[in-house]
């Protein structure tokens, strides 16, 4: 240690290891590149070499109306027929859980409603995320 500095490797170890990287980064970008020769992308190829198993990864699935928040929130009430009526209709889950919070009565619930969904599916017994 004590011809090494105080924290016990010499200088040239530095070097060592940036040379080694610096080779190791030169020949993965020019894989990607030789890739991009032969009609690839090579933002793509490189990015393949990376995962396990070097298939593209698929586009993401588009946002529902509910993903988006394209909708309400409401407080509603299952009758003793089964059939449901909205109590109250708010922009913002938190708001409709506030005002949801002291609730005592069990067929009194919270839901999202995306726009031009049917009041009915709120109905006792019907799921709407069932297709």
């Amino acid at each position: 240690m004590s011809g090494n500095g105080q924290f016990g490797f010499d200088p040239e170890d530095f070097e060592r290891v940036a040379r080694e990287a610096s080779d190791g980064l030169r020949d993965l970008l020019g894989q990607a590149m030789r890739n991009a020769n032969t009609g690839g992308n090579p933002l793509g190829n490189l990015a393949s070499m990376f995962t396990a198993t070097g298939a593209p990864t698929p586009a993401p699935a588009p946002a529902t109306t509910g993903e988006k928040g394209d909708g309400v929130w409401v407080i509603y009430t299952i009758d003793d027929d089964g059939s449901a009526g909205i109590d109250q209709v708010f922009a913002t889950e938190l708001d409709a859980l506030r005002a949801h919070r002291d609730n005592v009565d069990p067929r009194r619930k919270v839901r999202f409603l995306p726009y031009g969904v049917s009041v009915g599916v709120l109905a006792a017994g019907i799921d709407p995320t069932a297709d």
